[in-house]
This record gives C-alpha cells, structure tokens and sequence, in this order.
C-alpha cells in the first residue's frame, strides 16, 4: 500500500473495485487465473511461431502459421490487459516500487517494438521465402528475441511475488 495516501497511486488504490480486489476471497485469484490463461495462450502462439521462424516444422507454411496464430494471440491481450489492470490498481504502490513489475514492464515493450518491427520489416516480404528451406537471418534474429524476451516476461511475473 502507498505511505502517501495524496499520492495517485494510493488513489488509484482506493478505488472500489482495488478494494474489492484486495479484500474479497475469490476475486483476485480468479483475475489471476485468467490473467494466466491469457498469457499462457499468448505466449504459446507466439512460441508456435517463432520456433517455426527458427526452422522447426518447415513443411507448415509461415503465413499459414501465421494467421493462425494471430487471433489466439489478440484474444489473449483481450484477457491479459484488463486482468493486469485490475491486478495492478490492487497494489499499485507495491508493484511501481518492485524492480521485477519495472522489468517485465520494459520487456513487454520490448516485445512490442520486436514484434512490431517484424511485421513492419522482414515479415512484409514473407510470400518470397514462406516455403523457402531457409528462413531470412532478420525473422531468425527476431524470433530469438522473442523467444527470450517472453522468457524474461515469465521470470519477472513469475518473481513479482518474491522481490
């Protein structure tokens, strides 16, 4: 909880549902629960595919793969964002001060830009090497990353209870 109660997080942490998230029996577990779920379906999704980037499973075509993919991994930020929000406003104060929450924080935007530099990059050239024996060395730098910076995203919330 925040010793400044004029604070905007000890605001924030006054609101009815952060109270109701704090202090009823089932609720927090539950957000927590489903916040879990999301993240395990999103980052599988994205596992799935970067693995495939780094030369597993050839035979399945990367834009196949790929649109597969990307609604399992938008109905999982459907779940994780509102779910962390509410996670959050619970301890808002407790969570800012926590060098893990700092961490996972900035490596959800590293993933972010990560993703978002594939897409706008190498992968608007997919049609040339989708079934190509050899994945550009971009996608494969790109999928590294991800795949351990999701690695750390995992640590850090997982840790958020121990720091």
């Amino acid at each position: 909880m925040i010793s400044d109660p004029a604070s905007p997080l000890a605001a924030i942490e006054q609101l009815p549902l952060a109270v109701a998230m704090r202090h009823d029996l089932w609720l927090y577990p539950v957000v927590e629960i489903v916040h879990i779920i999301g993240f395990v379906t999103l980052v599988g999704s994205i596992i799935v595919l970067d693995l495939r980037l780094l030369g597993l499973t050839k035979a399945l075509p990367v834009q196949l793969l790929a649109r597969h993919v990307l609604p399992w991994s938008i109905g999982a930020l459907l779940l994780i964002v509102p779910s962390g929000l509410l996670m959050f406003i619970a301890h808002a104060g407790d969570l800012i001060a926590n060098t893990a929450f700092i961490i996972k924080m900035v490596l959800l935007l590293c993933a972010g830009a990560n993703a978002a530099a594939f897409h706008a990059g190498v992968f608007r050239g997919v049609a040339d090497w989708d079934m190509a024996a050899e994945v550009p060395g971009a996608a494969k730098l790109h999928a590294l990353a991800s795949l351990l910076i999701w690695a750390g995203v995992l640590a850090c919330g997982r840790l958020l209870a121990y720091v």
